[in-house]
């Protein structure tokens, strides 16, 4: 071999990766380089590490502004990953030679927006900035013979092109993954050269992009001319340090340019007058699911899982593949037996020679999987594309892998309470009343606090008491970055939440905004934010006079001081406020209520349940509720208020038994009677019965309350009947379905159906007059089979 060993490989492609191990075995270079960003060298020898799992990550940020980011993903099947492991294991030197992220976090995206931080196709394999140019219309990151973005038609130059494709095409493909899956993946264990000539598959990929750089020239990517002139001048250097023989494992569609002789004086050229920021760099874990294409990964992959296994699997690839599914659908209580795993394979080897292919591919084991094990259902197949095709595996880094101080607290208090990060989402129940659980519960609502979202708070199923949490995990790579950026406010969670807590305190122009503040402070325990907090709000409550205001921020204090007594948190402070807000309220909510529109009085309305759920957990409440109820009584009669809201206090009034039935029954009748509105009519029935608070069976257990809706609904003039409708509708939809059926049944057979003493009596009309016994004896004998006893256990047991 003759200059150096240039090994042109796709991204994240297991049979580039077996191709490049072969290769390296057989030339033995005394040195190897990778496409990367150089900063990195000095943490290549962590890839040897027993800690280090991949899939994982080269993470570099600004250090000035820690959200300018870039992600450089390595799975085990990646070629430039297997590059350095065999580097490292025979003491060969490995250096990365793509343009620095120092340049490329500071040159804006090619055909982006100026902020998405992410440099274009920043290798290997092209970096995706969290939440910016890991989505789709992000600067593209695959341009290294990737299959991530069409092919092109346009003039040479002037269209991003998909080497991958135009081969595809050129070769009669309409899949370019396929067309790869035959040539490179499923020709035996090297990329289809055959194991006599380990660098025959390189020498003819190589050929080929030539040939594709020729007509196309960069294809679009303007920034590869840079990129292509820094590796050169790193090459020159490594020729010159190591000789001629070294190798170079980077993207196939950069191979042309590398063995293009061109000037130092004109590489230096394109380099000249590159914008520079100040970087740092470390390992991060990472998922197979980033490195999926469809989440908007560039250089992705459609199945990360699929390709692992490819590379794992020391033979009989389809076998191992259909004994996997199996297991995952066994897990999930599917019935699939040994003779199904059998028969798929059969299936799967079957459609491949009918389909012209050398090996069962993806396509063909899915097809089997669909017909064999899954009945012809794609609900269970959806099931193996997630857990397996793409898979859920989450890397690790070792401990001692840079990373900035308050990634470091944070793995510590991982690690105290035994909280692991994970890719899978799950759900975790807290008890508070056990410290473990206290501590879990402060820390994730401290990282939410400072946006770093590993945990969302979710309804539990369990008790509704105070001193249980429900949360939804899921570990996602970017929020690696997110501590990063988190990182300005302290050293440790808890300083840098109490540091961004006091800031936003002091920053914050909403009382709603300050109130939400003050309950995450208790949950988070905060106690040295607190006053901070504290004071920004009495401040902004003395200053806000809108009723709307104060009703959106009262139910946030209340459920604060309920946190506080299960936290065991001083809320002297915080309950004066929520007092006088809740006073305040009181005097002002009548006059805010009148003359709004639909929109207005809609919004108000739940403003209303708000404040009464809120005013009955206030401490020592009792003068307080007086007053409210006193105030729900004005808006229940005064003509001026919007019929939904009407409605609702009549309803608040009732349900707390502030209100008799007869006046109950005398306000739906003024509200429907026949000088009403229509509109304004179905308004108050949607304000007193809608909604999913009971009111369907308030209706069901009150016959004179549904006789007068359904006297009312019966008189509506025709013409105004189209009006009320969508009201209404929406009003009887929000009901149990159980609930809508005996309404109907009720209307159906009408009031007099069951005349006689269960109407005498308040009786339910469309119900019996008492108890049939010998239709409730009737059930006695399967009772007893049921239950396994006798007449004689029964004895002695009266109705």
């Amino acid at each position: 071999m003759t200059g150096p060993l240039l090994l042109g490989v796709r991204h994240h492609g297991p049979g580039s990766a077996r191709a490049v191990r072969a290769a390296l075995d057989a030339a033995s270079p005394p040195a190897v380089l990778i496409e990367g960003p150089p900063e990195g060298d000095g943490l290549l020898p962590l890839a040897a590490d027993e800690q280090m799992r991949p899939p994982v990550a080269l993470l570099a940020h600004a250090v000035d502004d820690p959200g300018r980011a870039a992600f450089w993903p390595l799975a085990e099947f990646s070629p430039e990953w297997v590059a350095i492991r065999w580097a490292l294991a025979n003491e060969v030197p490995v250096r990365f030679i793509d343009l620095p992220a120092a340049h490329s976090l500071a040159m804006e995206p090619d055909h982006a927006p100026a902020r998405p931080t992410a440099p274009a196709d920043a290798a290997p394999p092209g970096p995706a900035a969290p939440g910016s140019a890991d989505s789709p219309g992000s600067a593209p990151a695959g341009t290294e013979a990737t299959g991530s973005e069409p092919a092109g038609t346009a003039e040479p130059g002037d269209v991003r092109i998909d080497p991958i494709g135009v081969l595809a095409e050129a070769a009669g493909y309409d899949d370019p993954e396929r067309w790869w899956e035959d040539v490179v993946e499923h020709r035996g264990r090297g990329t289809g050269g055959g194991a006599s000539d380990p660098y025959g598959p390189f020498v003819a990929l190589g050929e080929a992009m030539t040939a594709l750089r020729e007509t196309y020239g960069h294809g679009g990517h303007d920034r590869d001319l840079v990129r292509e002139a820094h590796m050169r001048l790193r090459l020159r250097a490594a020729r010159k340090e190591f000789g001629d023989e070294v190798a170079v494992v980077c993207g196939a569609w950069h191979v042309p340019a590398l063995a293009q002789k061109t000037t130092v004086a004109a590489d230096r050229a394109l380099l000249k007058g590159l914008p520079k920021v100040r970087t740092e760099m470390t390992w991060v874990p990472w998922t197979h699911r980033r490195l999926a294409r469809h989440s908007g990964y560039g250089a992705g992959i459609d199945s990360p899982g699929w390709y692992g296994h490819l590379f794992a699997a020391p033979d009989r690839p389809v076998e191992r593949w259909m004994t996997k599914v199996a297991g995952l659908l066994r897990d999930e209580d599917h019935m699939v037996s040994s003779a199904h795993v059998i028969e798929a394979v059969r299936l799967a080897e079957t459609l491949a020679v009918v389909r012209g292919r050398p090996l069962a591919g993806l396509s063909e084991t899915t097809d089997a999987v669909r017909a064999v094990m899954c009945d012809g259902s794609d609900v269970p197949l959806d099931l193996v594309r997630d857990r397996l095709v793409v898979g859920d595996v989450l890397g690790e880094v070792p401990d001692d892998a840079p990373a900035v101080p308050l990634q470091r607290d944070l793995a510590g208090q991982q690690r105290s309470l035994r909280l692991k990060p994970e890719a899978l989402e799950r759900e975790l129940e807290l008890d508070l009343r056990k410290d473990g659980d206290s501590g879990r519960s402060r820390l994730l609502h401290r990282l939410c606090l400072l946006g770093v979202h590993w945990g969302e708070p979710v309804a539990g199923r369990g008790s509704t008491g105070t001193f249980r949490e429900t949360w939804r995990l899921r570990w996602e790579p970017e929020l690696f970055v997110r501590v990063a950026e988190a990182g300005v406010w302290g050293t440790t969670v808890l300083s840098a939440a109490t540091a961004k807590a006091e800031s936003q305190a002091l920053a914050a122009t909403a009382l709603g905004d300050v109130t939400a503040l003050a309950e995450q402070c208790l949950l988070a325990e905060l106690p040295d934010a607190l006053p901070v907090v504290m004071t920004a709000l009495a401040d902004r409550a003395a200053l806000d006079a809108d009723v709307s205001h104060l009703a959106q921020a009262l139910p946030a204090l209340a459920r604060s001081l309920r946190y506080g007594d299960v936290r065991a948190t001083d809320t002297t402070a915080l309950a004066e406020v929520a007092t006088g807000l809740a006073e305040r309220i009181c005097v002002g909510l009548p006059p805010a209520c009148s003359g709004l529109d639909a929109d207005g009085a809609a919004e108000m309305r739940g403003r209303l349940d708000g404040v009464h759920t809120a005013i009955g957990l206030l401490p020592d409440s009792a003068e307080t509720a007086g007053r409210w109820q006193a105030v729900l009584r004005k808006l229940a009669v005064r003509a001026s208020v919007p019929g939904v809201i009407r409605g609702r206090a009549a309803r608040l009034l009732l349900d707390d038994g502030r209100l008799a039935e007869d006046e109950a029954a005398r306000l739906m009748a003024l509200a429907l009677s026949p000088a009403t509105q229509p509109a304004e009519a179905a308004a108050w029935i949607e304000g007193f019965v809608g909604g999913a608070s009971g009111g369907g069976l308030l209706l069901v257990h009150d016959e004179r309350l549904l006789s007068l809706v359904d006297a009312w609904l019966t008189g509506v003039p025709a013409h105004a009947f189209t009006d009320v409708l969508p009201l209404l509708r929406r009003t009887f939809s929000a009901y149990e379905p159980g609930v809508r059926r005996t309404l109907g049944e009720l209307v159906r057979r009408g009031p007099a159906a069951a005349p006689g003493p269960a109407h005498a009596e308040g009786g339910v009309p469309g119900f019996g007059a008492g108890l049939d016994e010998a239709r409730a004896d009737a059930v006695l004998p399967v009772l007893r089979l049921l239950l396994g006893i006798d007449d004689n256990d029964l004895a002695g047991v009266t109705r």
